[in-house]
């Protein structure tokens, strides 16, 4: 009897075992996913070109360079030429603007409209991993593509979004598609993402965000993101030092 009893529970175990080698881990596509937008590398530097529209009105296209590593960066306003030298500091889970004029920096939060439907915090490197808890929840095929499909909670007040819905080419292993909401689940915006630019790392070449199309989910609204000049480098301590932000 006790034999038996020792075999079903070796055998469970062994079918938990499985089972759970076999489940995709969503932390760990979450932290894969990341690197293709600027997460998880020893420093990165790129060029955003910004444009939004609300209806028919288009804004004043904006140029922005940004130097980012681990859960830091700054984002240079470079066009247009009257908003120029503005900046955006994030480091840890805190973010300031300066800009010339300024006597010091102001602490903003990365929920805070940069522009059109881009938020502070979008146009700094993306760390989901680091700032939202990541559920499976099943897979999907998006425009013919499989994707796993994960739910994004924020560890912290500090995210720029309470939830997400993200969703995450299965071969390869990009962000494709987010939706954004609110606390109370209240759809926000949602985002769609291409993969044009590559970086170089670990001696591979690997697929870099190229464009982010963000849309309002009530309105006919929506900021296109472009990126380019993307580099892999070392940055400086410097660079994301509050005292020198000015």
């Amino acid at each position: 009897m006790k034999s038996n009893i020792h075999c079903l529970s070796l055998l469970a175990l062994m079918l938990w075992s499985a089972a759970s080698s076999a489940a995709p881990d969503a932390h760990r596509i979450l932290l894969d996913s990341d690197q293709a937008r600027g997460g998880g590398l020893p420093g990165i530097v790129w060029e955003i070109k910004l444009q939004s529209r609300d209806g028919d009105k288009i804004d004043e296209p904006q140029r922005i360079v940004v130097k980012a590593v681990d859960e830091s960066s700054v984002a240079e306003t470079q066009e247009p030429v009257r908003f120029k030298g503005s900046k955006i500091l994030q480091v840890d889970r805190n973010m300031w603007l300066t800009k010339p004029g300024l006597s010091k920096p102001i602490p903003i939060s990365p929920r805070q409209r940069m522009s059109g439907q881009a938020s502070n915090g979008d146009i700094a490197a993306t760390n989901y991993a680091k700032d939202y808890e990541a559920q499976m929840n099943g897979t999907e095929t998006l425009d013919g593509e499989a994707c796993y499909v994960l739910d994004l909670s924020a560890k912290h007040k500090r995210a720029t979004y309470d939830k997400i819905r993200y969703w995450v080419s299965v071969k390869r292993m990009v962000g494709v598609k987010a939706e954004f909401y609110s606390v109370s689940g209240k759809l926000l915006k949602t985002a769609k993402f291409e993969y044009n630019n590559s970086i170089e790392h670990d001696g591979k070449r690997a697929a870099f965000v190229s464009k982010m199309t963000i849309r309002d989910a009530l309105i006919d609204a929506e900021t296109v993101m472009e990126f380019g000049t993307v580099k892999v480098k070392k940055i400086a301590a410097s660079e994301f030092d509050l005292g020198q932000l000015q």
